[in-house]
């Protein structure tokens, strides 16, 4: 029996060795054959070309016949695209805003270098190290070009003041500065805290714990606001999810060709695990939303209220290449822990039918009636606790689904929100009247309560934007006032106040944090659910 087994083994071990060169020779041929292009190009083409350039393009092209979510990033992009998910860069410490092409601080930030020195909101920063930079067609990479820098270098900027008859000159020393992914987090009601998280970032976690745990008394509810969150990194939604399950409790699987395999499952050391939760999502919340999304509702842990999730479950590695530039390659796709895959169908290289297709949900009626979406048995799973139905197949099911409100949606609307000639406008009212409304309305509650948008400025506001080519018809496009003068009274109060101030204000009107607020206060999280 032994020999009859090494005979039998001995050909297998041929049959793979002799496949793997073949592959490796198949690997060795693609490479020549793509050196031997660009050597060509390079030496013989009829001009000078520049090698960087079309080498990006090759790799671009490469990754564009993949899937929709591998990408190329150049070597000058790719700083810019990683800050918001490092969660800091260097600089002085400012929101801005151009304004009559001046830059005009519309905040500083906490304990920041600019605070420190007493750069103040409303400021206007007219020349930096001698150099007029106001009314020099100014730009927002112009800007971080002056601004930002090696943390301990310094920069000395002229500034413009209301009240002061001449110039005031800072120096600045640049420091680090946070990028916040939480954009608000505030109580709600009673021990019912809303955190708003814009993004998964290397400072996530942190960010919300510090919020939760500085509060003074453990949370009795927690509505995690996951609309239009696009992802981001893949720990920062373990360590989310890990803090609301129990011990051994999966949390994803992946799988990938050449990938390891990878389970994560709770610690169990979360100290959320008895606090319930509702989390909010819609079209545009993907990938690491989904993960946090899909975790809770399989272990029936917290209520998903909102709309269908994109449905992005691939998984990216980021290799770093010889320049500097970076290639994110799909090279798993992830799985719930009820085995549930999320990804949307796709079709490699076809990454405008992708697109479109998710664009064509608002034309298949899927935002208005849950019943528009096509959910066949074949992507129908059970909750892993109470059994309820769910389902994979593309993105994140809500157990409550809330309709979008497109009532107020008028040609007028969309125009001045695409533009953005709304924040444009509220930029230079508040800029110009940021004095008289702190001092006729001081507090945030005083502002909230008495403030209202009159029809002096909705008026102004109006003239504005037919000034910017937007078309305005009072009998169209009525229907969109009550709602951009929400917007509006929202934008003048983060401009005065913070962006925690303007969610305070926004959410409400807001009908799905109500919904999310009345759920928790319930005692049931799933009492409404749809999938009961």
């Amino acid at each position: 029996m032994r020999r009859v087994a090494v005979f039998i083994l001995v050909p297998l071990i041929l049959l793979s060795s002799t496949a793997f060169l073949s592959a490796q020779e198949d690997d060795e041929r693609y490479f020549y054959k793509l050196n031997q292009a660009l050597y060509n190009i390079a030496n013989y083409y009829l001009d000078t070309v520049n090698q960087s350039n079309i080498t990006d393009i090759a790799i671009a092209g490469m990754v564009s016949a993949l899937d929709p979510h591998s990408a190329f990033i150049p070597a000058d992009e790719v700083e810019s695209m990683n800050e918001p998910l490092v969660g800091n860069f260097e600089g002085i410490g400012v929101e801005f805003a151009i304004i009559r092409d001046t830059l005009t601080i519309q905040a500083v930030i906490p304990g920041g270098p600019s605070e420190s020195v007493g750069i103040r909101s409303g400021d206007k920063i007219v020349a930096v190290d001698g150099e007029t930079i106001a009314g020099t067609n100014l730009t927002i990479p112009r800007v971080h070009k002056y601004l930002r820098g090696t943390k301990g270098t310094r920069v000395t900027v002229d500034v413009a003041r209301r009240g002061e008859s001449g110039y005031l000159e800072f120096v600045i020393t640049r420091d680090k500065i946070p990028l916040n992914s939480v954009d608000a987090a505030y109580e709600m009601a009673d021990g019912i805290h809303y955190i708003k998280l814009g993004r998964f970032s290397a400072t996530s976690y942190r960010e919300i714990m510090s919020y939760l745990f500085s509060t003074g008394s453990y949370p009795k509810g927690i509505i995690l606001d996951l609309r239009g969150n696009g992802g981001g990194y893949l720990v920062a939604a373990l360590q989310i999810a890990n803090e609301f399950l129990n011990k051994g409790e999966l949390i994803l699987y992946t799988e990938g060709r050449n990938a390891p395999a990878m389970r994560e499952y709770a610690n169990g050391r979360g100290r959320l695990k008895n606090v319930p939760v509702a989390v909010l999502i819609d079209e545009n919340s993907a990938s690491a939303s989904e993960i946090v999304s899909g975790a809770l509702q399989d272990w029936d842990r917290g209520v998903i209220i909102g709309r269908r999730s994109f449905g992005k479950g691939l998984v990216q590695r980021q290799f770093d290449l010889l320049d500097g530039s970076q290639m994110r390659l799909t090279v798993a796709r992830y799985h719930t822990p009820s085995g549930r895959v999320i990804q949307s169908p796709y079709k490699e290289g076809k990454a405008m039918e992708y697109y479109m297709a998710f664009y064509k949900r608002f034309e298949n009626g899927e935002y208005m009636n849950r019943d528009s979406i096509d959910l066949p048995d074949s992507l129908r799973y059970s909750t892993l606790r109470l059994k309820r139905t769910v389902y994979g197949g593309g993105g994140i099911m809500p157990d409550i689904f809330m309709p979008a409100d497109t009532s107020y949606y008028s040609p007028f609307y969309k125009d001045v929100l695409r533009k953005g000639v709304i924040t444009e406008f509220i930029n230079e009212y508040t800029d110009n009247e940021r004095e008289n409304l702190s001092g006729k309305y001081g507090s945030l509650d005083s502002f909230m309560e008495k403030f209202t948008v009159d029809e002096q400025l909705w008026e102004n506001f109006v003239s504005y934007a037919l000034s910017k080519e937007c078309t305005y018809e009072p009998e169209r496009d009525s229907v969109s006032r009550d709602k951009l003068s929400e917007f509006l009274k929202g934008l003048i109060i983060r401009n005065l106040y913070d962006m925690n101030s303007y969610f305070v204000f926004i959410n409400g009107n807001d009908v799905e944090v109500r919904k999310a607020l009345e759920v928790i206060k319930s005692g049931n999280l799933f009492a409404l659910s749809d999938s009961q």
